[in-house]
């Protein structure tokens, strides 16, 4: 995801700490002239987001993007709107069938623009229980320690 051409704009950390991801799918999202600009100036959330399968197409809920400061009346978008996200079908028909298996939920974990177009990055994603995240944690830390141990024996301070 990460490279020439792409800026990030927001991202969902939260879901990284909650969720375990399996899989990571980059889509594109259908938005509104101001929807655009508000992005471009970085007026969203992703705190609370959450994709859904619905006949055959893949929303994005729970967005919030602020509305656009110089769009008023017919121009302005209401900010929580759901909005349609853009995949291939082959992706599709693969989310919603391991969706369907092993209960999975459809996690947002950024959004950003490539080579001028928004898209955002989906996961399929596990809960975690609250062990689970411990876990997460003990191991981040063990991971942790062993690189500045090994970083100090590098330079000899051992």
């Amino acid at each position: 995801m990460a490279g020439p051409g792409t800026k990030i704009i927001a991202s969902n950390r939260k879901a990284r700490h909650d969720f375990t991801i399996l899989d990571v799918f980059e889509a594109g999202i259908v938005l509104q002239g101001s929807e655009v600009k508000s992005l471009r100036e970085g007026h969203v959330q992703l705190v609370d987001a959450y994709a859904r399968m619905n006949n055959g197409e893949v929303w994005l809920e729970g967005v919030h993007i602020a509305p656009y400061q110089f769009a008023h009346g017919v121009g302005a978008h209401d900010p929580s709107r759901p909005r349609k996200l853009l995949l291939n079908r082959d992706e599709i028909t693969r989310i919603d069938a391991r969706i369907g298996q092993e209960r999975l939920a459809l996690v947002p974990l950024s959004l950003y623009f490539k080579d001028g177009r928004a898209k955002v990055e989906l996961a399929l994603a596990k809960g975690r229980t609250k062990g689970d995240k411990r876990q997460a944690i003990a191991k981040k830390d063990a991971q942790r320690e062993i690189e500045r141990e090994m970083g100090r024996q590098r330079k000899g301070n051992w």
